[in-house]
């Protein structure tokens, strides 16, 4: 089994590689690649989209890659893989992000991407530190985590997604913010499971080991 880490310039590739790696040991025995191949995307049982930076430039960045969104619309839409999208890997999910301007996103769960607007004034943007996780739902990627589990966040934007039975999780900022959102066999998290310690790890080796 293979799953397959996209390498299109944005990401913490290494450390994400590195975690994955570790949970694969642990749990699924899943060989992880970092690939900007589309075809190496297309054979893979898995898919994993890292993003760090602005939402226009990750998508750039993505399209810049000939046939590489292709094959993650064929992978996803049309086959069913399991995706995990991380930070702005999973913002670009959405319909559309409003950073610089407005900018088509793959458009796989409804919503935009939006600027923080924190209710407390005082609170400094980028969100950034630790932060509890508050599953809204019931989902395997959450399968065994303690109470009051944290995991590490660093973002000025969030997901709003257009169905709350597309959010998963949130945190508390201000007020609450999108953490995690999914559907079917597609899955993301605002937070760095990579930069999560225990917590990120455990939520790796449960999308490696989901069936959707």
């Amino acid at each position: 089994m293979r799953a397959a880490l996209i390498d299109y310039g944005s990401g913490n590739i290494a450390s994400a590689a590195k975690a994955l790696s570790r949970a694969a040991s642990e749990t699924s025995g899943h060989e992880i690649v970092v690939t900007a191949d589309p075809d190496l995307v297309r054979k893979s049982e898995r898919i994993i989209l890292p993003g760090v930076g602005a939402f226009a430039d990750c998508m750039r960045g993505l399209g810049a890659i000939p046939g590489m969104v292709e094959a993650l619309n064929e992978s996803v839409i049309q086959n069913g893989k399991p995706i995990l999208g991380i930070c702005v890997g999973m913002q670009l999910m959405a319909t559309a992000g409003r950073e610089f301007g407005i900018h088509k996103g793959l458009n796989w769960i409804g919503g935009e991407v939006l600027p923080m607007l924190p209710v407390d004034p005082t609170l400094k943007i980028p969100h950034m530190g630790w932060n509890e996780i508050e599953p809204v739902q019931s989902h395997p990627l959450f399968a065994g985590l303690d109470a009051n589990a944290n995991a590490y966040f660093v973002h000025s934007f969030e997901m709003k997604p257009d169905s709350a039975a597309h959010l998963l999780a949130t945190t508390s900022y201000g007020g609450p913010v999108t953490a995690a959102i999914g559907r079917d066999n597609i899955v993301g998290t605002q937070f760095h499971p990579e930069k999560s310690q225990g917590v990120g790890l455990k939520i790796l080796a449960n999308f490696l080991n989901w069936k959707p």
